[in-house]
């Protein structure tokens, strides 16, 4: 089994989340991905002043389904690639969704609001 905590946080803080704290690192990332649910996304959208659309459950939704099948953050190039087949290369690009994630991009705060770790090399 692998290990859900996070042992590189050095600040827990905690996101009420349907009346109950989860705890988090400094930054919003969960200490225990299996807390993850899509109350925790919104709560925590919420307390980085984001509200979600569906767009934005669509990205969240292909980070946690690309990290289930490869157990890995998907890269933002892959995240280009699915969204432009998707959505056309109108919004299917960097630019958009850096405004869609506007805290960090799709990486960082999309990756927090999927309850994903942070991308290797940020800790």
């Amino acid at each position: 089994m692998t290990m859900q905590t996070n042992p590189y946080a050095h600040r827990i803080k905690t996101i009420n989340v349907d009346g109950r704290p989860v705890e988090t690192d400094s930054e919003g990332y969960l200490q225990d991905l299996d807390e993850w649910s899509e109350a925790f996304a919104v709560a925590l959208a919420e307390e980085e002043g984001l509200e979600l659309t569906d767009e934005h459950w669509e990205v969240i939704r292909f980070i946690r389904d690309y990290h289930e099948r490869n157990h890995i953050q998907a890269q933002v190039r892959h995240m280009i690639q699915h969204f432009r087949k998707a959505w056309g290369p109108g919004r299917g690009n960097n630019h958009y969704l850096h405004d869609l994630f506007p805290r960090g991009g799709p990486q960082k705060q999309g990756n927090r609001l999927a309850g994903i770790r942070r991308t290797k090399g940020e800790h």
